[in-house]
């Protein structure tokens, strides 16, 4: 597969044509930015780390029957995904309390929910992401009451499947954000990535947290935190 031009370039990662029309890559960067591009800087190894990571998880949940955009890992960064409109909805699943949701709702982080929660925001940088619902969804026609419905489901299924895997690397999924888009078909996919960056990670007997909350926070040992989830993740992927 011959990798073209490249046609975006977003905070994470850039994407690039191939000679395949159904297929992109997708290259992870080590920059790293928090509170929607204002905190700016590099985790070394990053890039690497969050494809690999990516690429571990997605199979797996393509093997309990959640659709993903993974094809092909060619090298420490770059991967080779099924091209995809991506629903500008962005999902977040919480199920213990932090983050935004702490602070927004006046509670301590660190609350474990009887049921997870789900949350959507509207994928904009210019209007900074607000949180919107189901019904501002379909108004903004962002996406059909059955994509909505699909999204949802695979959303909670994804959630089911990560928490029971990440608590095997004495790991707790603490809340996460994930991305869908659309096959030429029309099909709803999972996309984007799930690392570090995405997802909030803590120990599961320390609460120690390993995740990007130590870059926005400035708590240090970001590169140990990233590099700590990968070892734990290929230990189990060995195990197999």
């Amino acid at each position: 597969m011959k990798k073209l031009e490249q046609i975006y370039e977003g905070k994470a990662k850039k994407v690039f044509r191939t000679d395949d029309p159904e297929r992109f890559i997708v290259e992870y960067k080590d920059d790293a930015t928090a509170f929607n591009g204002q905190k700016k800087g590099t985790i070394l190894g990053k890039g690497s780390i969050n494809n690999r990571m990516t690429n571990l998880l997605m199979q797996m949940l393509e093997k309990h029957g959640v659709p993903t955009h993974f094809v092909e890992e060619l090298n420490d960064r770059e991967t080779v995904v099924k091209k995809v409109e991506i629903v500008p909805l962005e999902v977040i699943i919480r199920n213990i309390s932090a983050g935004h949701f702490a602070s927004n709702y006046g509670v301590e982080e660190g609350i474990v929910f009887e049921h997870p929660t789900i949350e959507f925001s509207y994928k904009n940088d210019d209007l900074g992401d607000p949180l919107i619902n189901s019904y501002h969804a379909l108004a903004l026609k962002l996406a059909t009451k059955e994509e909505i419905d699909t999204i949802i489901r695979l959303s909670f299924k994804v959630d089911e499947v990560l928490q029971e895997f990440f608590l095997t690397v004495g790991i707790k999924l603490v809340d996460f954000k994930l991305e869908f888009g659309r096959t030429s078909d029309g099909t709803i996919i999972l996309a984007d990535e799930i690392s570090p960056d995405t997802c909030r990670l803590w120990d599961k007997d320390t609460n120690e947290k390993l995740d990007k909350d130590r870059f926005r926070r400035d708590l240090g040992n970001v590169e140990d935190a990233y590099q700590e989830v990968m070892s734990r993740l290929l230990a189990k992927s060995a195990e197999k």
